[in-house]
């Protein structure tokens, strides 16, 4: 009755002297892989973080991570909808009906503080393994931080600091924004005339 976790070696890869590297071969499980890795083949042992961050909030949910790629996602809506849930303080309705009440409401809230911080977007913003360990170890050790809230899918694309551009349309009036990783985002107007 000990269970074991394995298969979190995408970082196996890594010479001890490399702290990053890149590759054009992406594989794992879809909902685990870290952003970073997923979109763009960066990878780090901070990917393996990520994981277990979402491997965590799934035990916790007794749910998958659902990814929709179509729509430019790399987060998933469990970690998106674990981070509110603990942000409004309803992390019981996070958690998966098969346990029924057999859980202590303050370690659940404290593993899930932990998920969402191995589950940042940023891999700086993730901690390192050995400080993990630490931090589900120890109710002693206060949690470093405040997990940052994921970005949300926005007009089909997910707003992660990358360009996206979203474009309405109403009878007489196209609104075309454009958002990229500058502080400030682009709204153009263009009227149409209905004579011309």
């Amino acid at each position: 009755m000990s269970p074991k976790m394995t298969d979190f070696g995408s970082a196996r890869t890594l010479s001890s002297d490399i702290e990053e590297g890149r590759t054009s071969r992406v594989v794992g499980t879809s909902g685990y892989k870290a952003p970073e890795y997923a979109s763009r083949g960066v990878y780090s042992t901070k990917i393996d973080v990520f994981s277990f961050g979402v491997f965590v909030l799934v035990i916790i949910s007794g749910q998958k991570n659902t990814i929709l790629d179509k729509r430019g996602d790399t987060v998933g809506d469990l970690v998106r909808d674990a981070w509110h849930m603990w942000k409004d303080q309803r992390l019981h309705e996070l958690v998966d009906p098969l346990l029924g009440d057999r859980y202590e409401v303050a370690e659940i809230t404290r593993c899930a503080q932990v998920a969402l911080l191995c589950a940042q977007e940023d891999p700086a913003d993730r901690p390192a393994m050995t400080d993990v360990a630490a931090m589900l170890n120890s109710e002693s050790i206060s949690l470093p931080m405040e997990p940052k809230q994921p970005a949300a899918l926005i007009h089909g694309c997910a707003d992660r600091g990358t360009t996206t551009t979203y474009m309405g349309q109403s009878s007489s009036t196209i609104e075309v924004t454009i958002t990229s990783s500058a502080p400030m985002s682009t709204r153009v107007q263009i009227i149409l005339d209905p004579e011309v």
